[in-house]
């Protein structure tokens, strides 16, 4: 696999796309662009970690930079503190959601949120002309540690948001699957603080991914298993840098990680009502929560940066994507499973219905999630085909096609961090979905 680099950042596979010194060539890229300033850098649990670190560690101190090491931490965690700490920068080892041979580099800009497009230009112009600048003679402060501080500084600002006394009457019971990831630490201490009883597997930071990272249903049975064996009222799973948050219900069964932003956006707006931002690949039920409240819901271009230039612009109130990621600006603009664990049980807390029961009473819709190979003709040809079939229908090209009907949508855009496209599917009846995805298909490879 050639190495990715999109606004999501750098994805490769360890030893292969990506290597030590690729990604001390990309660390003293960033170095550059941020003038050798302080930069932040935590990781997630992935074996390579370790050894992508030190790379990364090199690659900034050639150039000058400080560095404020927060160890394995979640991706938001690194956000905030980069934010608190008046940084220049940050950096997350993480390839997120992707198998165990891959890692990555997240790249923060000194506001805590991602290098939005026009950054991310500036950075890798550094790096594909070879601008860089070293300095290390110019270090300012060298490495220094702040992992439980940052932990506990994330802990305190996200109970901050969150009514703890009201959750904490309500003794919850919590399962909760961490993936072996960065989430491990936090993610149960959060839940303790909130007076659950939790109920932790996969929270072994030196061990590999137990199933596939992604928190989709059919990675989960063992916390579905988990969910009815104790009687939970609730699941959580999060993804290896726990910017993601899957839900189970009582029942032991996944809710679908569109129906994470769904419940969010329901509970917020039924708070305070103003403007909701997702992106294009986001599930229909979020057009019904925001018409249930007449509030004006606006879609961005797949890419939480892509989600959060859009809330910035439109002053959302609450915001995310559909696979899982919450973001409310009040904490910081970035997609934050604690903060969706949290809004979740306050939600739970403040309404006498089960969460299988807050699901029902939202609008059910059959969706489909495809990975397709690069075809021959390019992704180019395959969104003209579309196009023109569906003509028609409203056509969205700001990322890929988004073409949608009436109760209908379809989305094909080219992945931002595989050599893939990427194709949803969404209608009211899972026979209507399937032949759409045939309809699709048969354009693509005709």
């Amino acid at each position: 696999m050639k190495l990715v680099i999109s606004i999501s950042g750098v994805r490769g596979v360890i030893g292969k796309s990506l290597t030590p010194e690729v990604i001390t060539r990309f660390a003293a890229a960033f170095g550059t662009y941020s003038k050798g300033g302080k930069i932040v850098v935590g990781r997630d649990t992935r074996l390579s970690g370790e050894m992508v670190k030190y790379a990364v560690f090199s690659g900034l101190l050639s150039t000058g930079c400080g560095i404020v090491d927060l160890g394995i931490v979640p991706t938001p965690t690194a956000q905030l503190l980069t934010e608190k700490l008046k940084a220049d920068g940050g950096i997350v080892i993480t390839a997120s959601h992707n198998p165990s041979e891959y890692n990555g580099l997240k790249f923060i800009s000194s506001n805590g949120a991602f290098l939005n497009f026009s950054q991310m230009q500036k950075f890798l112009n550094v790096y594909t002309q070879n601008k860089s600048k070293y300095s290390p003679s110019r270090i300012k402060y060298g490495i220094k540690s702040y992992h439980q501080e940052a932990i506990n500084f994330h802990l305190k600002k996200t109970l901050s948001f969150l009514n703890s006394t009201k959750i904490s009457k309500k003794h919850f019971h919590v399962a909760l699957d961490c993936c072996n990831g960065a989430g491990s630490v936090i993610g149960p201490l959060l839940l303790k603080r909130l007076g659950c009883q939790v109920f932790v597997i996969n929270d072994k930071l030196n061990k590999p991914f137990p199933h596939p990272p992604e928190p989709i249903g059919e990675n989960l049975s063992a916390l579905c298993d988990l969910v009815k064996k104790k009687k939970a009222d609730i699941g959580f799973a999060v993804d290896p840098d726990a910017d993601r948050l899957a839900i189970i219900s009582e029942n032991g069964k996944p809710i679908g990680e569109d129906y994470t932003l769904a419940l969010v956006t329901k509970f917020i707006l039924s708070k305070k009502k103003g403007p909701v931002v997702t992106n294009l690949s986001t599930s229909k039920v979020m057009d019904d929560v925001t018409e249930e409240f007449n509030c004006p819901l606006f879609r961005s271009r797949v890419g939480e940066i892509n989600v959060v230039e859009e809330m910035k612009k439109k002053k959302a109130i609450i915001g995310g994507e559909g696979n899982g990621g919450i973001i409310f600006p009040p904490l910081h603009y970035g997609r934050d499973s604690l903060i969706g664990m949290g809004l979740i049980l306050h939600y739970l807390s403040e309404n006498r219905k089960s969460l299988s029961r807050l699901v029902e009473e939202l609008p059910s819709y059959y969706m489909m999630k495809r990975k397709i190979p690069l075809p021959k003709q390019g992704a180019k040809k395959s969104i003209s085909k579309i196009k023109k079939h569906f003509y028609k229908e409203k056509i969205n090209l700001l990322d890929g096609i988004r073409v949608t009907g009436k109760d209908w949508w379809i989305h094909l855009r080219p992945s931002g961090t595989e050599p893939i496209l990427r194709l949803i599917i969404e209608a009211k009846t899972k026979k209507e979905t399937k032949g759409l995805y045939q309809a699709v298909c048969e354009l693509i490879e005709g």
